[in-house]
């Protein structure tokens, strides 16, 4: 659950719903640790999923990369397009997510959230 201004959800469209339930479950996972790891910290999609762990390769996430590939972009468009995407799909996570409730904020063009406890 998302508590708070979390402006609009948006799906992936492109994915069958295995693949979009992958990456979800994937992504639920790094979220969990991030909280466990760094508790009471904001994050965002680039916290979890870019910099060290920018290579998707052998992850659910893949194919948020692969399917932008497939639209015939290059390289630098397909990361790109694959972050948004990435991020869309972690906010639907965390808003479907009913055990734990996260505060969200925006900073510019960049969504963020924080774990709150209760």
């Amino acid at each position: 659950m998302i508590i708070g201004d979390y402006g609009q959800i948006k799906g992936v469209l492109g994915l069958t719903p295995q693949e979009e339930q992958g990456a979800k479950d994937f992504m639920l996972g790094a979220v969990y640790c991030r909280c466990k790891n760094q508790n009471g910290e904001w994050f965002a999609v680039r916290d979890l999923f870019g910099g060290d762990n920018f290579d998707w390769g052998g992850t659910p996430l893949r194919v948020l990369y692969e399917k932008e590939k497939g639209k015939g972009k290059e390289d630098l468009e397909a990361i790109d397009e694959a972050g948004k995407s990435a991020g869309r799909l972690l906010k639907k996570t965390l808003f479907e997510n009913e055990k734990r409730s996260f505060e969200s904020k925006k900073e510019g063009m960049t969504r963020k959230y924080k774990w709150v406890k209760g």
